[in-house]
């Protein structure tokens, strides 16, 4: 008779993961894939290409269908997934039908980072993996691929991302100017969805929302586990050792937070402390009221997610 014991449990990640005691890691979320292909919704055409063989580590991009070499050059849109460094991926359908209404709405290029996740490829993984995607973007698409070489207008690269995937386009924008104070391809602008920042001591809602700041807490721990935890420079910008926002390698930032959401206020503070510092590159917060942490991923189809897009499209667009 089979056994119905079920596996012993040494950690749970709620409400995204479990550590069973043999060390196996269950993914309670994030797990489904789509394949890449044509979006008859959208008219959006991807496909997905290994950018480092030894790692792994690969990319699926995006393009709309109908355009030709002739056409006029496209702005590029790296992206970066969400998924608090230990879920999803660029093949989640979630996030693959956000990156076709993207690429719809700004008639854009996209490139979706499948960078390796915590804990099996501890942190600074995910940091290095979306620097080598960044990397072969700035060198052209390497191996010859003709989407990123015809069609990209290498004058208007942004770096994209929601949730942790926010964390790691401030992080390249501040690594793109430290590497090289004048690099050849330059970063347009950042759009920061709803950006994993977090620190130690709580603030604005987070003082009294205590059990969202303590789940929080335990999401960084678990990915992160350092003496400075939550102050930790990954994920505070802030917080003591970290590079001052100054150094951003991009000329506009846009700053989208949302209303229901236990990061809106590291979002605002982002902003704000943005506001303050010597950068002169142009700012943005845009607040979206009544709704939750990357809502437009989980809800694309309601009226307020379809404004996010667009409101993303027009400032990859704006001159």
């Amino acid at each position: 008779m089979a056994s119905t014991t079920s596996p012993e449990v040494s950690l749970e990640v709620l409400p995204y993961l479990r550590v069973l005691k043999d060390g196996t890691i269950d993914r309670i979320a994030g797990t489904q894939v789509v394949p890449a292909g044509l979006d008859p919704q959208t008219g959006v055409l991807s496909k997905d290409i290994v950018l480092i063989p030894e790692t792994g580590v690969s990319a699926r991009l995006y393009r709309p269908n109908n355009i030709t070499k002739t056409d006029h050059k496209l702005p590029l849109i790296v992206y970066f997934h969400g998924g608090a460094f230990f879920i999803s991926s660029a093949a989640d359908p979630l996030y693959h039908n956000s990156l076709n209404m993207l690429v719809a709405e700004a008639k854009a290029i996209a490139v979706s980072v499948n960078y390796r996740l915590a804990p099996e490829h501890p942190l600074p993984t995910a940091y290095e993996d979306s620097w080598v995607a960044l990397n072969w973007v700035f060198g052209g698409g390497e191996d010859g691929d003709l989407w990123v070489k015809e069609h990209v207008d290498f004058g208007r690269v942004f770096l994209v991302g929601d949730s942790a995937g926010a964390n790691i386009a401030h992080h390249l924008a501040l690594r793109v100017k430290a590497s090289d104070p004048d690099p050849k391809v330059k970063i347009a602008g950042i759009g920061m969805v709803h950006p994993y920042f977090w620190g130690k001591e709580p603030i604005g809602g987070e003082v009294t929302d205590l059990v969202r700041k303590s789940m929080v807490d335990k999401w960084w721990q678990f990915v992160c586990p350092s003496e400075k935890a939550g102050d930790d420079p990954l994920i505070n910008p802030f917080g003591d050792g970290a590079s001052s926002v100054e150094g951003l390698a991009c000329g506009k930032v846009l700053v989208l937070v949302a209303g229901k959401d236990i990061l809106r206020d590291r979002g605002r503070l982002y902003y704000d402390e943005l506001v303050k510092s010597s950068w002169r590159g142009r700012k943005e917060l845009t607040e979206t009221e009544g709704e939750d942490h990357v809502f437009h991923i989980f809800n694309p189809n309601c009226e307020k997610a379809k404004s996010l897009i667009k409101h993303l499209a027009s400032f990859i667009n704006q001159d």
